[in-house]
């Protein structure tokens, strides 16, 4: 029996065409193909092995669809659940506790809220007015802030003093903030995540949003660094599609953003070098999954967020494993 893929996209033009290509041609008894919905019953099964998403948070019928073909059976990458319960401030939460190096990190009440909310009668669990002060205290200044569930260096402000950082999270309404603070960096670094497995450490200018294909960017110490805590992150939100962004000051890689689980494919962005790079293992990792399919059932429980690395270490550590006592 043939298994399939199925592609969710949306604008993009040159990962799509090139990844299906890319599996067709391989002859694995996997074919990959753009996902078709109409409208979906409760009973009926998904004839997908393997479900790519690089649309769902812009499109909720997908997302729901996703949810629902993962409790079917199927291997969503990545896993729905996970997409819609992630954000930046857990995120930075999330590498504190693995021990991963990142910034200050603060998360703000919304400035503006729904109609029926009433402030001083829904809102009795917040302090007000806010401590600002305390805010810019802990971070300091220069700090950023950017929307809690943002992407794309959509509205990321460099703040440089209270009345301006207030000034900017009055703008952000009802969208939920977070506070960071600014990492001044020597260099910077994007890694390309697969299969949570893969990594590719690329130098990334953000100022420019431009990738630059210049292999000898890191010591050996700092690249390995990089990759390791990578794994780290994309293991415990269990993405097998990401990006991670690394600014480094002082020799020491701190962990910017890492909730990217559609990163950009572009074949113009990330230069063709790295393009080809993603689009086989790309393959790789969807064929491997549609033929030895990962039940994601478990990805969500709490227990696997604190430990990332420690099953594996242990299963280094198990009798008949091999290593030095």
């Amino acid at each position: 029996m043939t298994l399939k893929i199925g592609l969710f996209v949306g604008r993009e033009w040159s990962f799509p065409p090139a990844f299906i290509e890319e599996v067709n041609r391989r002859d694995e008894g996997v074919v990959a193909e753009f996902a078709k919905l109409d409208s979906t019953r409760m009973d009926e099964p998904c004839p997908y092995a393997v479900l790519i998403d690089r649309i769902s948070h812009e499109v909720p019928y997908y997302r729901i669809y996703l949810k629902y073909a993962l409790l079917q059976g199927a291997t969503v990458i990545n896993n729905p659940f996970m997409w819609t319960a992630d954000d930046k401030f857990f995120e930075s939460a999330l590498a504190t506790k693995l021990g991963v190096a990142n910034p200050k990190t603060v998360v703000l009440p919304n400035k503006d809220y729904i109609p029926g909310i009433v402030h001083t009668e829904s809102l009795r669990n917040l302090v007000y007015p806010l401590n600002w002060q305390g805010v810019i205290d802990y971070v300091g200044l220069p700090c950023v802030i950017k929307d809690a569930l943002g992407g794309g260096w959509k509205d990321v402000f460099i703040c440089h003093s209270l009345d301006e950082l207030i000034l900017h999270y009055n703008e952000f309404g009802l969208r939920t903030v977070i506070v960071q603070e600014f990492i001044k960096w020597d260099q910077y670094i994007r890694c390309v995540c697969l299969g949570q497995q893969e990594v590719m450490p690329i130098k990334y200018n953000p100022h420019e949003r431009k990738y630059f294909v210049e292999h000898e960017h890191l010591s050996p110490e700092l690249g390995r660094r990089v990759v390791e805590d990578s794994l780290k992150l994309v293991r415990a939100l269990g993405y097998d599609m990401n990006s991670v962004e690394w600014a480094v000051r002082d020799g020491i890689p701190y962990a910017i953003d890492f909730m990217n689980p559609a990163p950009d494919m572009d074949i113009y962005s990330l230069t063709p070098f790295y393009f080809e790079w993603v689009v086989k293992h790309m393959a790789d990792m969807a064929i491997r999954l549609a033929k030895q399919p990962r039940p994601q059932h478990r990805d969500l429980q709490w227990d696997t967020f604190f430990r990332a690395n420690r099953d594996r270490v242990n299963d280094q550590l198990s009798p008949g494993a091999s290593g030095t006592s």
